[in-house]
């Protein structure tokens, strides 16, 4: 479940309404959750609690698909999915890889999201797209003058606002679905301690072993 309330559809605000009828038909989405792509849907039920942000974050949505972008929409869900990957949000990561197919990726160009580098299937200019959001999501926006450069011999200016701008979006929603524990990200930490078995729970091997003669 996520960390936050659910906003049932008798709760809804009007503003909301007409989302929730798209993507759950007449069902109340928190007593009968589900969408058509497998989700919960709970991404939709907790920003309902807010629901200016929710039309902002909405709002979001339409302006990246909207017919006038410059960008070409196969690399929009080029950055946005390999942002899920970089900030671990399998919501994201997940949803997006569905649109890299839709906008007409291969299989193959999917599988190697994770591993690009040292990928084959991938254009100069993909690559300095994955390269450019790397620099915007693990170095937070630090982005190298090579890596600028790379970017802009396949992108015009208006290209590069428009990627900044929908890929940072995708970075925002990647740590907002962990941090709430949204949809597919919805699970415990991993990195957790793994008890010791029997009486070696106080073995410390770094004092242990700490300068003992070789």
């Amino acid at each position: 479940m996520p960390r936050l309330r659910q906003v049932a559809r008798a709760e809804a605000a009007p503003s909301v309404l007409p989302l929730y009828d798209m993507l759950f038909g007449d069902r109340d989405p928190v007593a009968d959750p589900g969408t058509a792509t497998g989700t919960p849907g709970d991404w939709w039920t907790v920003f309902a609690q807010v629901p200016d942000v929710f039309n902002h974050a909405v709002g979001g949505f339409v302006v990246y698909r909207s017919p006038d972008r410059f960008l070409d929409p196969k690399l929009r869900e080029l950055g946005q999915t390999r942002a899920g990957w970089a900030n671990g949000s399998q919501f994201v990561f997940s949803q997006h890889c569905k649109s890299m197919r839709t906008v007409g990726f291969s299989e193959e160009h999917i599988a190697a999201i994770p591993s690009w580098q040292t990928a084959t299937c991938f254009s100069a200019a993909e690559r300095a797209v994955l390269a450019y959001t790397d620099a915007l999501v693990y170095d937070h926006g630090r982005v190298a003058d090579g890596t600028f450069a790379a970017l802009r011999e396949h992108l015009t200016e208006e290209m590069i606002l428009e990627l900044t701008y929908i890929t940072s979006l995708y970075d925002m929603h990647a740590r907002m679905s962990r941090a709430l524990r949204t949809e597919f990200d919805d699970k415990d930490e991993p990195c957790v301690e793994i008890a010791a078995p029997g009486e070696n729970q106080a073995f410390d091997i770094g004092r242990d072993t700490g300068g003992r003669p070789r």
